[in-house]
């Protein structure tokens, strides 16, 4: 059974990909405030974000956290 982490990053990663869209990474990653290696990381699940990071992240997207499980 995968753990609750590890569904997490998967889960973000996939909501990070839809809301990127047709941006390049770093033009996604500027929007966010992260650099783009850090924002590919996290989108193919192999570094987990912290909770500061996902409510920054979140912040500048102007959604809810709801949004990651929907």
């Amino acid at each position: 059974m995968p753990s609750v982490a590890k569904s997490f990053d998967q889960q973000f990663a996939r909501f990070l990909r839809q809301q990127r869209g047709d941006l390049t990474y770093s033009q996604f990653a500027r929007k966010l405030g992260i650099a783009p290696s850090t924002l590919f990381r996290l989108e193919h699940a192999s570094q987990s974000v912290t909770l500061g990071k996902l409510e920054e992240i979140l912040k500048r997207l102007k959604l809810p956290i709801s949004d990651v499980f929907s």
